[in-house]
């Protein structure tokens, strides 16, 4: 018998079947808070972790949502310059005010507020990749090209 979800990632299916994505959020019995532990969960490289990583403008204040290959690190001066302004760390109160769920299992969609989102271009070579789900143990596979189009993520280099 199938368990139902916690109402966290059921909310993420929801938003992801909205968005016209055919996807499957599972519940993993290990945490997937780290891209590692993601990958080792989910039996794939860790650069097809997806990390939903919350940015603040410097100047306007406005949420930024960057996908993140899990085998990357942001270069943050790199990527202010195709957002456009510098950006800043939001502490965890605000992440999760802007998202609706906290630092460990953002999604990359279904956040309590739109979010102008990024995707690194990195994450566009796999044909398969694994979000969070609104859990530290709630990830979904999905293939980052329709994710991209469905959520409007604009790709960018991140490194």
């Amino acid at each position: 018998m199938d368990t139902p979800l916690p109402p966290s990632a059921q909310r993420v299916q929801n938003a992801a079947s909205e968005l016209g994505l055919d996807v499957a959020v599972r519940e993993m019995p290990q945490s997937t808070r780290t891209a590692e532990e993601a990958a080792a969960a989910c039996g794939c490289e860790v650069g097809q972790i997806v990390k939903s990583l919350v940015f603040q403008g410097a100047e306007s204040g406005k949420p930024y949502l960057l996908l993140v290959s899990g085998s990357n690190r942001v270069d943050q001066e790199s990527v202010a310059q195709s957002i456009g302004e510098k950006l800043s760390r939001p502490d965890a109160a605000k992440v999760r005010a802007w998202t609706g769920y906290a630092i460990g299992g953002i999604p990359p969609l279904g956040h309590d507020m739109p979010i102008k989102t990024y995707i690194d271009r990195d994450l566009l070579k796999y044909g398969l990749v694994w979000a969070a789900a609104g859990t530290p143990q709630a990830v979904f596979p999905v293939d980052p090209k329709a994710l991209a189009k469905a959520i409007g993520a604009i790709a960018i280099p991140v490194i």
